[in-house]
């Protein structure tokens, strides 16, 4: 992309469109007066400018010796312009702040967010009180409640005992976004968590469309172009299905345009400044998701290594002042991730970011995009009813994720990489697009509905193709961690997006008509409306609130454990237990209490260890299993040890399939345990910790439906959240884990208190 050097008279649209700033407003208006001048003079240092024999450096605009002056006060008029006569009004302060360079900016922004919320409808709804009912959204929504209570109570937030409590977990590889976290702070404070994800969510793609426009006028020799190049990014289908379900990676692709115009901008003006901002665009990718850095990382060594080994020459710094300028973004980086690094080693250190291989490998070989769902039309169409060529993508191996670069971005960018294929750059963007689609292939490539081998080699007993390039990069040194092979084309749509707006660049030059057909299309596929309009792998809703259910617990300050059952403790690798309800999460935003289940990316050996030492959650785990461990010294054990864990409340959420496979024997260990029947609401059954022994068999118990299987204890219990005052349990002087507030009144700050209509 870099064409440091390259411009010459006379070849209009090989320079760079914005090197310094410029204003991009006008560049498809005068490409050759804009464009090529900027170019060289962003290549060249300060003293390189010619300067005429005996006089000053000439200045753009500045009449020739001899010529009239303009009287004194009057506004110069521009070369070849007739001249301004004195007096004459200045234009009304509207108009000149309309004209400015920022107020351009600020509009295009503003329609680039307008159209991310229109091709995401109807995500900008769940600000009325919704979520994706995913255990990735209740975590995400978790993870701005732990930032900005750590933040408030300046504590460390790369480890909590408030998930898989007592025993907690280390989260410097989880999915936790210190850096988003950190900036919602304000909103989590005042509106709760879930409308910080939300936010966040609605905003990436307007987000990612502008970070991939300033990137592109970097390179595209119009503003036409380069707003196209950014809608094709920011509203594709991958990214919006990311920003829909898995924010962290979209947040994390934002660095990516980023980093490109970072790099880039350190080649043609080498400085310290920009080699600080490089690094800094670098470190704060680190401190939202992994991955992302690395693929940030890998875009910025592509960019500056050619950088670095090439000779010196005119008006280039010596190779030693090049090593010292990638110092100096190394050292920035390093620096403004140093807490994630830290918080890294440390876990690694420590053994928790160690996985059995076998687990791993495993992980590896189905982490890749089929080679149909990388080219094919994107499974959005089916909003439209076009489901027969949306079912295209779900050809042979298929997945819930969209990780497709679209039927149409594909076209328009080989038809970019065709027209564009003399101008500097084009031939190394397709050389990024392919390489990137050969990794996110995977360690397995998938043609239709088969899987190939070829050159097999095997790890710990897991069949690879040694001829895959993503089999040796997750061998390097520091990359083992990179699991998903499919995230490849998140860089890869780095490149089709410039290409594409080449396309746009040259069609619109050339082919009007078909320029209007191309956009057209392009529309029908970018977006994401919810899985639920593919019916192949449907996603439904889930309030932020559950205020019948959870004030009882949220009136309770003892800070007592917390267990959702189904238990389990997921997410990454390994896993154990079963997958309990995503709302568990979100509740314990609410509610203050440590949970005892948990859902991280990766979980070290030791929270499993530890959860499975505990006799009572041991028991919970067999009953899931299927086993009979209903021994009198199981049954004391698991009773003695809730008590010492100091679990309050048990919630079985009688919706679960899960749950109902072990129904009867759970109504039979609960008591048994030392719990009693308090209220159900929404669904769940809310058991509480009797202060003492077993409850009495016999007694009071949970109301059956018909239908249900009855357990011991018979039924006709107190049923309702006022039941909750019958139960004892030993009160605390502890303050409440969350923010002073009426948890009766408002148990869930995040939005309304009322459930929200499944409309993904």
């Amino acid at each position: 992309m870099d064409r440091e050097g390259r411009s010459q008279p006379g070849r209009g649209g090989t320079g760079t469109a914005d090197p310094v700033d410029a204003d991009p407003a006008c560049a498809s208006e005068r490409a050759d007066v804009e464009t090529l001048p900027l170019a060289r003079l962003a290549q060249a240092p300060p003293g390189a400018i010619p300067v005429p024999a005996g006089g000053r450096p000439s200045q753009a605009g500045a009449a020739p010796a001899g010529a009239p002056s303009s009287p004194a006060g009057a506004p110069l008029a521009p070369t070849g312009a007739p001249p301004i006569p004195a007096g004459t009004p200045r234009a009304p302060i509207g108009r000149r702040l309309a004209s400015s360079h920022l107020a351009r900016q600020l509009g295009l922004f503003t329609c680039y967010l307008a159209a991310g919320i229109a091709v995401t409808w109807p995500r900008v709804t769940y600000l009325a009180g919704a979520l994706p009912s995913t255990r990735d959204a209740a975590a995400y929504v978790w993870g701005f409640w732990w930032i900005a209570r750590q933040v408030t109570h300046l504590g460390d937030p790369w480890a909590t005992s408030f998930l898989a409590a007592p025993v907690g977990t280390q989260l410097a590889y989880h999915t936790l976004m210190p850096l988003p976290g950190l900036l919602m702070t304000p909103v989590t404070l005042l509106f709760g968590p879930s409308a910080s994800y939300n936010l966040l969510s609605i905003a990436c793609p307007g987000l990612l469309c502008y970070a991939m426009y300033r990137a592109a006028r970097l390179w595209l020799p119009t503003g036409f172009g380069a707003i196209a190049a950014g809608a094709f990014f920011g509203l594709s289908s991958n990214l919006a299905w990311r920003s829909w379900y898995q924010v962290n990676l979209a947040l994390g692709a934002l660095f990516l345009p980023l980093t490109l115009a970072a790099a880039i901008r350190l080649r043609r003006t080498p400085s310290r400044r920009q080699a600080a901002v490089l690094g800094l665009a670098l470190g704060a990718a680190l401190l939202t998701d992994q991955e992302s850095s690395v693929l940030a990382a890998v875009l910025a060594g592509l960019i500056l290594i050619p950088w670095l080994v090439r000779p010196p020459g005119p008006g280039r710094p010596s190779r030693p002042a090049r090593l010292r300028l990638a110092a100096v973004c190394a050292a920035v980086a390093a620096l403004v991730a140093s807490p994630q690094i830290i918080a890294m080693t440390w876990q690694t250190a420590s053994g928790g970011a160690w996985t059995p291989p076998y687990v791993m490998f495993h992980d590896y070989s189905g982490s890749g995009a089929g080679l149909i769902q990388m080219f094919a039309p994107s499974p959005r169409l089916a909003a439209y009813g076009l489901s027969s060529l949306a079912a295209l993508y779900y050809q042979g191996r298929a997945g819930w994720v969209v990780i497709g670069y679209g039927l149409i971005v594909s076209l328009a960018a080989l038809v970019g990489l065709v027209t564009a294929w003399h101008r500097p750059g084009t031939r190394q963007l397709g050389l990024l697009w392919l390489g990137c689609s050969v990794l996110a292939l995977g360690p397995v490539p998938w043609i239709l509905d088969r899987s190939y081998h070829p050159v097999t080699v095997k790890w710990d007993g897991v069949r690879m193709s040694a001829l895959m390039p993503f089999t040796w990069f997750v061998r390097l040194p520091g990359l083992a961690n990179f699991r998903e092979a499919a995230r490849f084309t998140e860089l890869g749509l780095v490149a089709a997006a410039l290409l594409a707006g080449a396309a746009v660049n040259w069609l619109g030059a050339h082919a009007r008509t078909v320029l209007v057909v191309l956009l057209a299309l392009g529309v029908m596929e970018a977006g994401w409306s919810g899985n639920l309009t593919t019916r192949m792998w449907p996603i439904g809703v889930m309030p932020t609130a559950l205020p019948t259910l959870d004030a009882p617990i949220a009136a309770d300050h003892s800070h007592s454990i917390v267990v959702d059952v189904p238990f389990g403790i997921r997410g990454g690798l390994p896993v154990a237990g079963s997958p309990f309800p995503p709302e568990s999460m979100v509740l314990a935003t609410a509610d203050g209490h440590p949970l005892a289940d948990g859902y991280a990316s990766r979980i070290p050996s030791t929270t499993l260890t530890g959860i499975a030492k505990r006799p009572f959650y041991a028991v919970l785990l067999r009953l899931q299993a299927g086993l009979r461990p209903d021994t009198p010294a199981q049954l004391s054990a698991a009773r003695r040890s809730a008590r010492l864990m100091h679990v309050g409340w048990v919630l079985v959420w009688m919706h679960s399939a899960a749950s109902r496979l072990f129904l009867p024997e759970l109504r039979g260990f609960l008591p048994a345990a030392g719990f009693r029947f308090a209220y159900r609401a929404d669904g769940v059954s809310v058991y509480r910790r009797v202060s003492g022994g077993a409850v009495v068999p016999g007694g009071p118990g949970e109301p059956v439906r018909p239908g249900e299987p009855a357990g011991p204890g018979g039924s006709g219990g107190p049923v309702g959240p006022a039941a909750a005052a019958a139960s004892s349990s030993r009160p605390s002087a502890a303050r409440p884990r969350t923010r002073p507030r009426s948890p009766v009144a408002r148990p869930a700050r995040s939005s309304a208190d009322r459930p929200a209509r499944i409309r993904a």
